[in-house]
């Protein structure tokens, strides 16, 4: 998109830009409608356009409204490659696996139940994911040998890895196997996970009998050394719970263009881990945890959010372009952690940062945020909201990579519009020859 200029003037300065409403909306990433409604509450000045058909914006005050509201991402356009699925719809501000909403699911029933769903339509009321012996030991062993710097992320992709060569059936693509090998690969990353330093197992594994319980108690132990807590695990639980899928987010259309190669399985789980860790998808709770624990320490969000706005960052943990109101994973996690006495000072800042960012651009919570209540208030470290992530959207992979294994393969092939110099060239010359021809 070309910023427009207007004429210069009778001095030769050049006027400021304009932007017209179409314009202003793909900046911000919004429709036109929330542009005129960005006006009426004196977010925005606009100037009718010559011959008085539409209205005009200042650039300069544009690119400003966005880093405040950081809602820089035009919406998708029509013709954006479409996939149909029957995993996750998200509609009218809420989202449903496989038709019944999501948020009731992760309220009612443990995060292996919910995946259970998601993977065949089937509830299996009390499953329980076990990791292999040998999966484990090999996922273990490749973890340990990892630097001590190394991130949760970095030791989860390494896990993957020496699960799969673990594993001899792991290109068998048929759904009985692609389902056996997803029930024992995601407690063979939980447990290859170092446990949380400083707590009562650092340095040893879990007795095997500790392996029995449900995934959520399981994971506990790895990201925090305060002893288990019942509602705090339930919360841990709904998290896992709620984030198992979110449509084609970008981890997961990574996973599907490695399914509709036939990758297998923990390839597939590679290649939305490699994707995961950007920090504008499965990393952006950290930045939420970061800004929660200033606010906590300052007192205040005010100071905070200031800083925020002063360099031109976006607020983190702060609205969603597929919701207009809160993120109902936020909402359930939120709802979830106000059982948990514990919590009450990180959900108290939480919602002081919504509160006072709303003075400025009213921006609902997303579910960074709420992971950050979690986190901040258990004592986990900054990456934890990132592990939670990647280990519940692991399930959500393997269910896209089922229905990727049923459509045709490769289709996700698209052309690339050349824009280089047209042939035919010369021949390059090598770099020694040009140094050679060039010299005295």
């Amino acid at each position: 998109m070309t910023d427009r200029a207007a004429p210069d003037d009778a001095s030769g300065a050049t006027a400021p830009r304009r932007l017209s409403t179409r314009e202003t909306a793909e900046r911000l990433g919004v429709k036109p409608e929330t542009v005129y409604a960005y006006v009426s509450r004196g977010q925005l000045s606009s100037t009718r356009a010559p011959g008085g058909r539409g209205s005009t914006f200042d650039a300069a005050e544009v690119d400003a409204l966005a880093r405040r509201t950081g809602r820089r991402e035009p919406p998708p356009a029509p013709g954006d490659l479409v996939f149909r699925t029957g995993i996750t719809l998200i509609e009218n501000d809420r989202y449903y696996f496989r038709g019944v909403d999501a948020t009731e699911l992760a309220r009612e029933y443990a995060y292996e139940e919910v995946a259970e769903w998601l993977w065949s339509g089937e509830l299996r009321p009390g499953v329980r994911f076990t990791a292999p012996d040998e999966a484990l030991a090999a996922a273990r062993g490749a973890v340990d040998a990892l630097p001590a710097h190394s991130s949760p992320t970095d030791r989860l992709r390494v896990a993957v890895i020496a699960a799969a060569s673990a594993d001899p059936f792991r290109f068998d693509l048929s759904r009985e196997s692609v389902l056996a090998g997803a029930r024992s690969l995601v407690p063979t990353l939980v447990g290859a996970l170092p446990p949380a330093a400083g707590g009562a197992v650092e340095g040893a594994r879990e007795r095997p009998e500790e392996r029995e319980v449900g995934l959520a108690r399981q994971l506990w132990s790895k990201l925090t050394a305060r002893p288990a807590d019942a509602p705090f695990v339930t919360a841990l639980d709904g998290a896992l719970a709620l984030l198992i899928d979110h449509d084609l987010a970008a981890s997961t259309l990574a996973a599907r263009v490695a399914a509709s190669a036939h990758a297998h399985p923990y390839a597939v789980v590679s290649a939305g881990l490699g994707v995961l860790e950007g920090p504008l998808h499965g990393a952006a709770s950290g930045l939420a945890h970061r800004m929660l624990a200033e606010v906590l320490e300052r007192g205040s969000a005010v100071p905070v959010v200031a800083d925020h706005l002063r360099a031109g960052r976006r607020v983190p943990g702060l609205g969603h372009r597929l919701y207009k109101s809160e993120d109902p994973r936020a909402q359930a996690l939120f709802a979830l952690l106000a059982r948990v006495p514990q919590a009450a000072g990180a959900l108290a800042a939480a919602r002081d940062v919504v509160a006072t960012t709303a003075r400025h651009t009213p921006l609902p919570a997303n579910v960074d945020l709420a992971l950050a209540v979690l986190s901040v208030s258990s004592g986990m470290a900054a990456e934890a909201g990132e592990t939670v992530f990647a280990v519940s959207r692991t399930a959500g992979w393997i269910a896209h990579a089922l229905e990727e294994y049923g459509e045709r393969p490769l289709r996700m092939r698209p052309s690339g519009q050349y824009c280089g110099p047209r042939p035919p060239q010369p021949l390059p010359a090598a770099a020694d020859d040009l140094s050679r021809r060039s010299a005295p």
